[in-house]
């Protein structure tokens, strides 16, 4: 049997397992134990095995995950996108499709201090639905205002897919994280934008709210301080070499857990379950690492990343093709899998691809940073396309009164603007290279 053979069987196997429900982290385990078994035998595998678990977890770097997952959860379970949804509807809650333009930009903020996706749409979720169900919202449109704004929570910094993206391709955090900057924000108004016409030739969608009065917007906007605080002492202090991104996790999660004692938000009750979930979140990511350690530790064995990159550069065809070709597989695979296994799985074999291609004449580490904000907005994508976008599962699990079709068909038109901002950030890289030539 070939190598490419046992690659491809491995890959097969992994994906049965995964449709008769195993975890993604068992399925990786076992097909790469599997294949790295029938390339190399039992004693090489034991040998493997017994030093895998503790070279992973003993990595200094993964610290940063746990981290920025409490902060995450300190954030979730401490109120503060209560706050941040209130500051935003009362700037803009008046307009028409003003809650749902005000659910995005609170998705936005939350995403600056929790860095996932999935807990944005859910948080968001629960704080801003029953506000737009009260004042006559379509359920189309805002529970696909909830899911698509949850996206920009692994977007915009900080964002535990990136740092795993960091982790894979021996990248540096912080210019990563200024990369993700200026692509986030074309998100924000992208969406913004979206809605704005989604209401514009749909009223009926959204009625407009009464304005409120420029002292209880104040009110609201002094609410939001802390948020602006922690997000500028963390990312202030990684960009102005004070400290690194482990040590701004740790500052960050401290931070939000100070806000969220300070709303009054977070007791004893909330910060076991901040604890929990950071706990519980970590294990999987971890479980994640070492069954996609031993998967690319046996795929190495085959060679089939070098052999694939072979093949692509004698295809003869130009290198944003490919690029796009790799952009279509990630939306394929976010509609089936999460984004921490896809990445997890299939980088340390098209990383190397990528990197071989001349790309726009840029230099191998801005090559590596611009292909991983790609990644990142490829990865939103999936979330949220049919047939199984993870951030729309999560969303119509919270709304029980609004049928997932109908959040599919509203979420077509952010995917519309999200494939548009994917387009142009491969055409022109300074999109996500600018803030780290100039931080840099």
């Amino acid at each position: 049997m070939s190598m490419m053979t046992i690659a491809l069987l491995m890959f097969a196997g992994m994906l049965l397992l995964m449709a008769v429900r195993i975890p993604i982290a068992v399925a990786m385990f076992v097909a790469g134990a599997l294949g790295y078994l029938a390339v190399s035998g039992p004693l090489p595998l034991l040998a493997l095995l017994k030093g895998a678990a503790v070279g992973r977890l003993s990595v200094y770097d993964l610290t940063v995950v746990p981290l920025f997952l409490l902060m995450g959860q300190f954030a979730t379970q401490g109120g503060l996108s209560r706050a941040l949804f209130q500051a935003a509807s009362s700037l803009v809650g008046h307009v028409r499709g003003g809650l749902a333009m005000a659910s995005i930009l609170a998705a936005g903020g939350f995403g600056a201090v929790c860095g996932s996706s999935v807990a944005t749409s859910a948080t968001i979720t629960q704080v801003a639905y029953p506000e737009m169900k009260r004042h006559g919202y379509s359920g189309r449109l805002s529970t696909a205002a909830l899911a698509t704004g949850g996206t920009m929570g692994i977007l915009i910094p900080p964002s535990v897919p990136l740092v795993i993206y960091a982790l894979l391709t021996e990248q540096n955090m912080a210019k990563l994280f200024a990369a993700s900057l200026i692509p986030g924000l074309i998100a924000m108004f992208g969406y913004l934008g979206v809605v704005w016409l989604y209401c514009r030739l749909r009223p009926d969608l959204a009625p407009p709210a009464a304005a409120i009065g420029w002292r209880e917007r104040r009110q609201a906007l002094a609410k939001i301080w802390p948020i602006a605080l922690i997000f500028l002492s963390v990312f202030g202090g990684i960009y102005g070499g004070v400290f690194t991104p482990t040590e701004g996790a740790a500052v960050g999660a401290v931070g939000t857990f100070v806000a969220g004692v300070a709303f009054g938000e977070l007791r004893k009750r909330e910060i076991a379950r901040s604890f929990v979930g950071a706990a519980e979140t970590s294990a999987m990511v971890f479980m994640i690492f070492m069954g996609a350690d031993l998967m690319n530790a046996a795929l190495a064995l085959t060679r089939m990343p070098h052999e694939l990159s072979e093949w692509i550069g004698q295809l003869g065809v130009s290198p944003v093709t490919i690029v796009a070709c790799v952009m279509l597989l990630y939306i394929l695979l976010g509609c089936v899998m999460d984004e921490l296994s896809m990445l997890m799985l299939t980088i340390p074999v098209i990383f190397p691809t990528i990197m071989s291609l001349d790309l726009w004449g840029l230099g191998a580490e801005d090559k590596a940073i611009w292909f991983g904000v790609l990644v990142l907005m490829t990865v939103g994508i999936g979330l949220i396309a049919p047939p199984i976008g993870l951030n729309v599962c999560v969303v119509n699990g919270i709304v029980k009164d609004v049928p997932i079709v109908e959040t599919y068909k509203g979420v077509l038109p952010f995917v519309l603007s999200d494939i548009v901002r994917l387009a142009l950030t491969v055409m022109f890289p300074s999109i996500a290279l600018v803030t780290v030539w100039w931080l840099f």
